[in-house]
Formats: C-alpha cells, structure tokens, sequence
C-alpha cells in the first residue's frame, strides 16, 4: 500500500473539470506581489497589453498547479505550525488556519478546488481563501516565507509523491515479470546477437531479464526520491529570512529525510530536482522501450515467438490476415519521446546564474505531464505481460540447428580437445554439412537456461526500495493532517 494514500491524485476527468472551472470563474483578484494601484489608471490599449503579457507569461501555470493545490496546503499546515513556535502566531490564530486549510484539502479531495480567474497562481488562491474566511489572520500565513519557497516545497511534495506512485507501479511490473519468467523458464527462445541467431536463450531469461533491468532502475528512483525528500521551506526568495525560522521543525511535519541547509542551494535545487527525477523516470522508459521493440518484433510472422490478444492489437482497413501491435507501437513511441525529457530541462536551465528565474515555471510543463505519462505506460505494460501468450516448442524448427553449435563445442572441450581446436572442429563440420545439432543443454550456472537467479533479482529489488523511507513520510503527513491545535 502507498504511503501517500491519503494524498489526493488528479484523474484526467477530475482535473479538465477543474481547469474548466478556472477558466469559467471570474473573479478581480490582485497578484501578491502587485501594487494596489498598478492598473488603477490604465488605458484600454494598456490594459490589452496587460492581458497579453498575462496570457504569455502565465500560460499553462495555472494548469499545472493544480498538482500542486494538495502539496501547497500542506506546506502552509507546517509552516503555519512554525510559525506559532516562533511566537508570529498565537494559539488561536493557528487554530484557525489549521481548520480552514484542512477544509481547503477536504475540497482538494472533493474534486472543489478551482484557482479563480484572475488568481496567478495556487498559492495565491489559497491565501485568498484564507483570507476571505479568516481576515488578518489569513494574510498571516505569508509570514517568512516567499512564493519562491512555496513553489519549491510543493513541487517537492509533488514530485517525491509521484516518485513513489512510479516505484510502486514499477515493481508491479517487476512482479509480473518474475511470474513469467517461473512460468517460462523451460521454454527455449532464440538468443540473437547482431540480428543472427548466436545461441539458445529461454523465455525465462528474457521475462527475469527485464525484470533486473527494472531492479536497477528502482535505484535511480531511490536517488531521486531521496534527493525530492529535502525540504527547501524557509529559504525565502533564496536569501533567508530575518524571522527566527524553524526549518528543522518545518522538516519533520513534512517528513522530509533532511533539509536543504543553504537557502541559496535550495533555491538552486529547482531545475536539478525535475532533472533527477525526470532522468529517473527516463530509465524506466528505457527499460519499457526496449522491452516494447522485442514485443513488436517477437509477435511478427517472421519471428512468431509470441502473440498479443486481440485486445492488443488493431486490425488493417484494407488486409484482412493483419493483427498489429499498436498497443506495444504506442508504448515504445511514448516511452522513447520520456527518454527526451532531462534534456529539455538541461536546455531550460542552461546558463542560469543563481537565485531564480521566471524561466524555471516551464519547467512544469515538462515534469508534471510526465508522471501520468510514465504511469499510463507501466499499467499498460502489466496488462500486456499478464495477456502475452509465449509459444513453446520454438526451436524444434531445424532452421535453429546452428544455434546449438556451441554446445557441440563444448562437448568437445569437454572430451579434452582445447577450446581453440575443437572451435575449428565444429567450425568444419558447419561448412561441409556434416555437423550434427544435440538439443540437450547443460546450463547449471547462475543466470543462465537452467538457473535464472530470479530468488537473488527479487532480492536485489527488495534491498534497492529499503533505503526510500516512504513509510516514514506518509506517517508524518498523516500526523499533520489530524493533528489539533
């Protein structure tokens, strides 16, 4: 079970409801960092500028903090809680917020929350609703802190509660795949080297091979859960705050494993937190590719190892025999266009100095479509691997009686002759026709036909997903959630 259950996910109908109502509501609202009298004086042909400056600049932000809503609201439960410590904040007035921000993630989870038209963003619409419920009291909730380290502790949450949903659905996969390769691991397959049949293989290997492939991949998410797991609450716009902050404080009700300790590397950690973590999600995506390519070329007519349910497959407008593998197409396309990813953020940041930047808002726009993409693809792949129909008795076809030429090596080596002398041995009986293929198999070694190791690849996964920490997070969110004050 997920440590983040209790933090709501945005389904595709939930979310395009939500946008729609944002887009629908309207509602005059000032920016937090506008003047009162910015537009008080504006002309028709300013404020037509002004709306078109908004359009560029705002674009789909809004959009994606709509991820964020949940994340944005605990961050202001911590920092609230730290805030009273500190003596910004009375007893009373902490009670208050706590209420009404726990209200607003009720709505959250109710599929109610809307950024209102006019609101620049999800921070913004929160404190407007605080304020609007609570007076001075609401606008309290800005003390010592800047939109700049709201920003960075939400996507934080964001992204190390997508990370998590990632390696639960990864090891699902892994879980399958191990299944099959049980399943399988008499059935002998192919093994190619350079497109040319080289030496015998087992669906066994092949299932437990991508399932090791996904073992180490869970390290890369592990790197970059731990590196979204620091908490950059406190930093301010970079610089700190006059304020006696408790960030240790503000560090364990969020869960975080430690913090960013410098406020100017906190800020510097936007861009590198979206590039791990997309760079982590890439290698799954690679994993998921290759897999998808040998399923595509493994179920045509020339290969026939396999077949995909009709389910999984469309048929031609014009060639009745067709069944194409449009699902594992599909699955190798967008996994191939994630493995991109880490380089538009490398390309967005690049020659940034310190402290930020409006560049880094994009930035949103790549990660954030990301996860559901990547989570889209992993639950397609399980479905794929669970319906996938292996064909037994492959290389009983003579066409494969080369492929077992170097056991016949072997067997020789084995009578005596050194390997060299019976290489050429075996290499003259292929080129005169007199060589003679034996099927029987002797692979005893770890890894190999006989002896998969899927014991040892389980373990080596189990090991790979200790040192995330997950459970602890999803323990101190839960506190903050029911805590009373």
């Amino acid at each position: 079970m997920s440590a983040f259950n209790h933090i709501p996910v945005f389904k595709e109908s939930t979310k395009n409801r939500l946008i729609l109502r944002f887009l629908t509501h309207s509602v005059a609202i000032l920016k937090l960092w506008q003047k009162s009298n910015t537009n008080s004086e504006s002309t028709s042909a300013e404020s037509l500028a002004a709306a078109k400056i908004e359009r560029f600049t705002v674009g789909h932000d809004r959009e994606m903090d709509l991820y964020l809503a949940p994340f944005d609201v605990l961050g202001n439960l911590a920092h609230a809680t730290m805030l009273e410590t500190i003596g910004l904040l009375s007893n009373a007035e902490l009670g208050l917020l706590s209420d009404e921000l726990k209200n607003i993630y009720r709505q959250i989870e109710a599929g109610d929350f809307v950024i209102e038209e006019g609101v620049e963003d999800v921070h913004s619409q929160v404190e407007l609703m605080l304020t609007r419920k609570l007076g001075d009291v609401g606008k309290k909730i800005h003390s010592g802190r800047s939109r700049n380290d709201q920003v960075l502790v939400d996507l934080k949450l964001f992204t190390r509660d997508r990370l998590w949903q990632v390696t639960e659905a990864v090891r699902q996969v892994f879980d399958r795949l191990i299944a099959r390769s049980e399943q399988h691991k008499a059935d002998l397959l192919p093994g190619y080297t350079h497109l040319q049949i080289a030496m015998p293989s087992s669906f066994g290997l092949w299932f437990g091979a991508y399932a090791e492939a996904l073992a180490d991949d869970m390290l890369l998410l592990q790197t970059a859960y731990r590196f979204a797991n620091r908490n950059p609450l406190g930093s301010g716009a970079g610089y700190g705050s006059s304020f006696p902050l408790n960030r240790t404080l503000t560090t364990e009700l969020l869960g975080f494993e430690g913090m960013h300790v410098n406020v100017v590397y906190a800020q510097m950690s936007r861009g590198k937190t979206e590039q791990t973590a997309l760079t982590a999600l890439a290698a799954v995506a690679a994993t998921l590719a290759r897999m998808a390519m040998d399923i595509c070329l493994y179920n045509s007519q020339n290969f026939g190892f396999l077949t995909l349910p009709d389910a999984l497959t469309t048929g031609s407008s014009i060639m009745p025999h067709k069944k194409n593998p449009d699902v594992a197409e599909l699955l190798r396309a967008k996994t191939n266009r994630l493995k991109a990813l880490p380089m538009e953020v490398t390309l967005v940041m690049s020659n940034l100095p310190s402290g930020y930047h409006r560049d880094m808002q994009i930035l949103k726009e790549i990660l954030m479509p990301a996860f559901e993409e990547i989570l889209d693809c992993l639950e397609i792949t399980d479905f794929m691997l669970e319906n996938i129909q292996v064909k037994s008795n492959l290389m009983d076809d003579p066409k494969y009686d080369l492929m077992f030429s170097v056991e016949r090596v072997n067997e020789l080596v084995l009578q005596g002759i050194p390997f060299r002398e019976a290489y050429l041995v075996v290499k003259t009986e292929v080129e005169t026709g007199t060589y003679q293929a034996s099927r029987e198999l002797h692979h005893t070694h770890e890894g190999s036909i006989g002896n998969p190791g899927n014991d040892q690849i389980v373990k080596y996964m189990e090991k790979n997903m200790q040192g995330f920490g997950a459970e602890t997070v999803g323990i101190a969110i839960q506190q903050l959630l029911s805590a009373k004050h």
